[in-house]
């Protein structure tokens, strides 16, 4: 059968679970490292208002290609997103995206717009400027389901540093993706840069990582970390809900109003379009999960706060070399233990929580000698900051109590320092 013919064919389970269990991870070697790298567009004029869309899309429009080439796109709030190829290793993809950054700011800072690459926007309610209809779909559907409030928040309000790694070789596939889970409340409560939301402190260290838990765990919770993970992904994409069904004719997507289960509108128990799926209806579908670790062939780690320089370089490094380097993934997986699935107390307490804390100083203490030499002093710095209890949204915090929310916002970003006009 042709791919073609293949997309328009309906799936039964068995076809179903084959194709996502195929594609979850691919067999090589590891060390390559991809980064996507989220950041708040600011008015610094007026920071308390959302940029435009039109502003948005004739602001983008400017960039021209980037020297490292990283893709740029925007997200439902308003957020720019760079997307960089995968490279050799973190250094390598580090330096690029900082080249890509420096060219995309520069483009920016000339219509007096910036980036800030916190987790959560700490001064702006969140609300969605992109009119694609996707997106639309997506806020129905949240509300359908009873968590409207928080899935606005992770479309418009959040941003997130994402690296991507080899899958590496099948024999190590159970244990590398277990040990990404594992690290996740560690790395969530290093990463922490999200205090404040909407123009208030929540209370919470990473207040992105407490949206994502707020929000349906059949779609974006953590997998379970079993001995088969291609498979354990195939069950739960096929007990997840369906949240959109796109039209064949049209590609437009309308919601799905309700929880209802892949695996359901596969069998015919639950049929959605009038029809049954195809495989072009599971890649969609595969597209609306989000848990903390997504195989998509390689693993993409989704966990980290996006964070200002110099910790976003220094937080890509230590997570490539935490999962990547044998004697360093050793030493985490043994620190990191005791805190396995400590996601809600990492986003809450992050390093004031002891325990947490102890991984994280042990953890960050093993990537040190893993991490490419180019990157060794911001990894130190980020230890340092990790064994003081700190984490980077406590500059925003700081910010905060001097000068309210927007001083917050615009610490985040490159022109943090630039007067805020009325």
């Amino acid at each position: 059968m042709t791919p073609a013919v293949e997309e328009r064919t309906a799936l039964d389970l068995d076809a179903a679970v084959a194709h996502v269990t195929g594609a979850a991870l691919r067999p090589g070697p590891v060390g390559a490292v991809g980064l996507e790298l989220e950041a708040h567009l600011v008015d610094l004029d007026r920071p308390a208002a959302r940029v435009p869309w039109g502003r948005v899309t004739a602001a983008l429009a400017a960039v021209p290609a980037l020297p490292g080439g990283s893709r740029v796109t925007v997200e439902p709030g308003g957020q720019v997103e760079l997307s960089g190829p995968p490279a050799p290793d973190a250094g390598t993809a580090v330096a690029a995206l900082r080249a890509d950054r420096t060219v995309l700011a520069g483009v920016l800072a000339a219509r007096r717009l910036a980036l800030a690459p916190v987790g959560t926007d700490p001064l702006r309610r969140p609300a969605r400027v992109c009119p694609a209809p996707r997106y639309r779909a997506m806020e129905r559907h949240f509300t359908a389901v009873g968590c409207g409030t928080p899935g606005t928040a992770m479309m418009t309000a959040t941003a997130s540093l994402q690296v991507n790694l080899d899958a590496g070789p099948p024999a190590g596939w159970s244990r590398r993706v277990a040990l990404a889970h594992q690290l996740g409340p560690v790395l969530v409560a290093v990463s922490a840069c999200s205090p404040l939301l909407g123009g208030r402190a929540t209370g919470w260290r990473s207040s992105r990582q407490q949206v994502w838990g707020a929000l349906d765990q059949a779609r974006c919770g953590p997998l379970l970390g079993g001995a088969d993970p291609a498979g354990e992904w195939a069950a739960y994409a096929l007990a997840a809900p369906v949240m959109l069904v796109r039209d064949p004719a049209t590609g437009d997507a309308e919601p799905v109003p309700g929880r209802t289960r892949f695996a359901d509108w596969v069998t015919g128990a639950a049929p959605l379009g009038g029809r049954r799926p195809t495989t072009a209806d599971l890649d969609y579908h595969l597209s609306t999960l989000f848990p903390p670790v997504r195989p998509r062939g390689y693993l993409e780690i989704r966990y980290l706060d996006a964070a200002p320089e110099p910790w976003w370089p220094a937080l890509a490094a230590v997570t490539a070399a935490l999962l990547d380097d044998p004697a360093a993934a050793d030493a985490a997986a043994e620190a990191t233990a005791p805190v396995a699935g400590a996601w809600d107390r990492a986003a809450r307490d992050g390093l004031a929580d002891p325990a947490l804390r102890t991984a994280a100083v042990r953890s960050l203490a093993a990537a040190l000698p893993a991490v490419p030499p180019s990157l060794r002093p911001a990894a130190q710095a980020l230890a340092d900051l990790a064994a003081a209890g700190r984490c980077p949204g406590d500059a925003l915090l700081d910010a905060a109590r001097t000068g309210g929310p927007a001083a917050a916002l615009l610490a985040g970003t490159e022109a943090g320092t630039t007067e805020v006009h009325p």
